[in-house]
């Protein structure tokens, strides 16, 4: 097995022929258009509107209990546009798999009684105080939705765990610490941070950035001196946020996304994160297609074959019998790594 900085886990979870005997992570892309404009993303601009059915899974019942799955991330686009939501989300309860909800939240009020329902736990796309998450989202308002989205929920379902995740960028890298305010704010349960992907065919993306448009993204030498300053404050005035997990990232790693602006600059080597993802989960987009994780290419397709013996079949084993997650390219420039145990259920 060639993952060395993940290989541990993956052992667990593969026999020695490299076959996955469990794979307890899945992500579904289930609507391909989003409600929202951000800069850092592409997904808002297809044309075309597809989504990923409950009769588009039914024939993969048994792949997933084979696999022992444990626990599904419906994200997209945006779920909540998904015409037939209460038929997926049905289809995984039968299945008593844990649903979290991957929401931009504009939706939530709307929705609330169902997702109240539907789901274990929310993670709301949150970008900043609210100036600078409206202008990072290009929609008007929509930190108020959120607002009220989770005061929406929260009235239904007071113990629902609800948290936030904020993509650091060039817009919003001087106001991490507003962003924690924020969140606390509006009563979210914690929140984490990732750089923003600056150099991948992901979200959209048919073809690389150009320079000129990793440029409105990604930070300058001064702004990366900026957000250095910004972290290492972090760290030291919420110190007990990072210890309890209400911020989910170690100090370590949050010094890392920093690092991922520099090695993008040229100024320092791209770093690997500790990371499991292809041995223990997988993402299935819109048009069925199964990737081994958000960044890496398709291995199969669910409309062509069962998803265990896609993720078990000839490309999915050759792809991570020859990964070594430390050298490889992608791997070294990911912003949302995945390091699975049985012990926690994920550290991102």
């Amino acid at each position: 097995m060639s993952a060395r900085n993940g290989s541990e886990a993956a052992v667990l979870l593969a026999n020695p022929t490299g076959r996955i005997t469990q794979m307890p992570v899945l992500v579904l892309n289930v609507h391909s258009r989003c409600n929202c404009r951000c800069v850092m993303c592409d997904i808002w601009k297809r044309e075309e509107s597809s989504e990923l059915r409950a009769a588009d899974l039914q024939r993969h019942r048994e792949s997933l209990r084979r696999l022992a799955v444990q626990w599904v991330v419906l994200s997209g686009g945006e779920p909540l546009l998904h015409s037939d939501l209460r038929a997926l989300c049905d289809f995984f309860r039968e299945l008593d798999i844990h649903l979290t909800l991957l929401t931009t939240g504009l939706l939530l009020s709307k929705r609330a009684p169902e997702v109240a329902e539907c789901f274990d736990d929310i993670i709301v796309s949150l970008d900043g105080p609210a100036a600078v998450h409206d202008a990072i989202r290009r929609v008007n308002g929509a930190f108020q939705l959120i607002q009220s989205g989770v005061a929406s929920v929260r009235q239904l379902r007071p113990e629902m765990k609800i948290t936030a995740r904020t993509t650091v960028q060039k817009a919003n890298h001087r106001h991490l610490q507003e962003t924690v305010a924020a969140a606390k704010a509006i009563a979210l349960d914690g929140i984490s941070f990732l750089a923003a992907d600056l150099s991948s065919e992901a979200f959209n993306r048919s073809l690389l950035w150009p320079v000129e448009r990793q440029s409105e993204v990604g930070l300058s030498v001064t702004e990366v001196q900026a957000l250095e300053d910004e972290i290492e404050e972090l760290i030291a005035s919420h110190a007990q946020e990072i210890r309890t997990g209400y911020i989910a990232e170690s100090a370590a790693k949050l010094r890392r996304i920093v690092n991922h602006f520099t090695a993008h600059l040229g100024h320092a080597s791209h770093q690997s994160p500790v990371c499991n993802a292809p041995w223990v989960s997988a993402v299935i987009e819109t048009d069925g297609s199964v990737r081994p994780c958000f960044f890496h290419r398709p291995v199969g397709n669910i409309h062509d074959e069962d998803l265990a013996d896609i993720v078990n079949g000839d490309n999915a084993r050759s792809f991570r019998d020859s990964l070594n997650i430390d050298e490889n390219p992608i791997c070294q420039r990911c912003v949302c790594s995945l390091n699975y145990s049985h012990t926690e259920k994920a550290a991102s």
